[in-house]
């Protein structure tokens, strides 16, 4: 795909939740530099909307996925049980990984059928359809450090082909001991956009994807680009910055590099 071929999209809805940053109004509001930003462990709330035996177990990556996906429906206000979904991630439930791991090292190896269903990497995606009562189609996906990139380019090429509304969740939560010394995830990171072939009065910004580009644009205060670096789907933080500051420009994502992604974004009004 070259910049002739640029696809597009409107955004109308965003939701965000990681280390100190708890929506995408109070977001936006640091993005901008209206307000400082204050480091602090990712506030996890609980999926209310699961039911409660669903609920107890949940872990950390649902939660945010959950989290995010909900506001972007409700900033849209749009029906979550009306769209078809992409989740990206470049890993699952970390915690639960390293349970299955420690089960797996003794000499018994029962894993409970709990476990298990935790452990597929659309787990997400499935708690969503039973929160959400959503019956479109679902597509899961993982392209490790490139994940949100991949994420958006599947999802904006979906709404394309089917000329109706996605909703992109692009997540990742950390591992505990020993694993996080090989993939050191440092907090859980969210971030949720709901996508439109066509503008209505909710737009947001219009974006246009296209392959190419060189190196991936970072956030300019050193603690952000510090949180950018640390999750795969805080990646997605320079586009954010571009929407939240009303940008007219491209912003380059993290990708395959070569190639990376170029995003062209502009205000809606």
């Amino acid at each position: 795909m070259s910049a002739a071929r640029e696809l597009n999209a409107w955004i109308e809805g965003i939701g965000v939740l990681g280390p100190g940053l708890d929506d995408w109004p109070r977001t936006a509001a640091v993005l901008r530099g209206e307000s400082s930003y204050v480091p602090a462990r990712c506030a996890l709330p609980v999926p209310s909307a699961l039911p409660a035996a669903e609920r107890r177990r949940t872990g950390a990556a649902v939660r945010v996925a959950l989290a995010v996906a909900t506001a972007a429906c409700e900033a849209a206000q749009r029906a979550p049980s009306s769209l078809a979904t992409v989740f990206a991630a470049s890993g699952g439930d970390g915690d639960n990984c390293h349970t299955i791991c420690e089960v797996l090292a003794t000499s018994e190896r029962f894993i409970s059928p709990t476990r298990f269903h935790n452990s597929v990497h659309n787990a997400p995606a499935g708690y969503w359809s039973i929160a959400a009562q959503a019956m479109p189609p679902s597509t899961s996906l993982a392209v490790y450090d490139a994940s949100f990139a991949a994420g958006l380019l599947e999802a904006v090429v979906q709404l394309q082909a089917s000329g109706q509304p996605r909703l992109l969740v692009a997540y990742d939560a950390g591992y505990p001991a020993p694993l996080h010394e090989k993939r050191p995830i440092l907090d859980a990171f969210g971030l949720a956009l709901v996508l439109a072939p066509v503008r209505t009065e909710h737009a947001i910004a219009r974006i246009g994807v296209a392959l190419g580009g060189d190196a991936a644009h970072r956030c300019d205060k050193p603690a952000l680009e510090e949180v950018r670096q640390s999750n795969p789907a805080a990646r997605g933080l320079p586009l954010l910055a571009a929407i939240a500051r009303a940008s007219n420009g491209s912003v380059i994502l993290d990708y395959l590099a070569p190639p990376q992604l170029i995003v062209r974004c502009e205000p809606a009004a």
